[in-house]
C-alpha cells in the first residue's frame, strides 16, 4: 500500500473540499494557514578522519659463519734397531 508522507489521506481531503460550497470563497478573503503535518529531511555526511598508525618494524640480521674443516695428514715415523747375538758354540773348545 502506498503511503504519504503527509499525516492525511490526500482522498479524504477531496471529498471533505467536494461537500463545501465552492463558491461561497472570495478570493479577496484571506483564509486561515492549514497547519501540516512536519516533514522530516534526512541529510547524510561523511566526515573522512585519518588515523595515523606507527608500524615499527625492526630488521635481524643473521650473519652464518661457515667453517669449513680440511685435514693434511702429517706422517711420522719411528725406527727401532733390535739386536740379537748369535753365538756359535763350539764344543771342541770348552
Amino acid at each position: 500500500m502506498f503511503r504519504s508522507n503527509r499525516c492525511y489521506d490526500m482522498d479524504s481531503k477531496f471529498d471533505d473540499m467536494k461537500n463545501k460550497d465552492m463558491g461561497m470563497s472570495c478570493p479577496d478573503m484571506a483564509c486561515p494557514p492549514v497547519t501540516e503535518c512536519p516533514q522530516e529531511r534526512c541529510c547524510h555526511r561523511e566526515f573522512v578522519h585519518e588515523v595515523p598508525h606507527v608500524v615499527p618494524i625492526n630488521t635481524r640480521i643473521i650473519n652464518h659463519h661457515v667453517y669449513h674443516h680440511t685435514y693434511t695428514p702429517c706422517y711420522t715415523y719411528c725406527e727401532e734397531n733390535e739386536v740379537s747375538n748369535v753365538y756359535e758354540r763350539n764344543n771342541c773348545c770348552f
